[in-house]
């Protein structure tokens, strides 16, 4: 398990993914939290910010995110939740405002390897600086991973141009 620093960070944000119809979380979900749970059973992060809202299930992707949490035995008082945003876009605008009532600084950013370094770029341009907490599925098919990585590459253009865009106020 690779952070980008083995020193204390305020609070680690966890990027929803989607929640199956009957409401179970998809294989990307478990391993976000997972990693997440990891991350701040071994004292590398003080709290959890899960980052998610409805998208297609009508319950938030974060409180599925919670209720991993809590089974697998973190404390609720250092989980939080934020329900609303649909995109990473949303992630990143939707967390700020929690970040920063909490004078948190130091952030690592969880999420799929292949997500990663969109949603970095996301973070950072929108005023939160996160360092990287990668997640590698195993077991995934060669095929799958190589898809993601290549719906990532496409996905990062039109993600700039939003992000820039919303910045600018057009």
């Amino acid at each position: 398990m690779m952070t980008a620093s083995v020193d204390r960070f305020d609070a680690a944000i966890v990027l929803g993914a989607m929640v199956r119809a009957d409401g179970r979380p998809s294989p990307a979900l478990a391993r976000r939290v997972a990693h997440g749970v990891r991350l701040a059973q071994a004292g590398t992060v003080g709290h959890l910010l899960m980052s998610g809202g409805p998208v297609r299930h009508p319950r938030p992707e974060s409180l599925v995110m919670r209720d991993l949490a809590l089974a697998a035995g973190l404390a609720p008082e250092r989980i939080l939740t934020e329900e609303t945003s649909v995109n990473t876009i949303g992630n990143a605008r939707e967390s700020r405002p929690m970040v920063e009532a909490r004078g948190w600084t130091r952030l690592l950013l969880v999420s799929d390897a292949c997500h990663l370094p969109r949603a970095i770029y996301v973070f950072r341009r929108l005023g939160l600086a996160v360092s990287p907490a990668p997640v590698w599925p195993e077991g995934l098919p060669r095929a799958e991973w190589w898809l993601a990585w290549a719906r990532e590459a496409a996905a990062l253009p039109w993600t700039v141009l939003r992000v820039e865009r919303s910045r600018l106020g057009w």
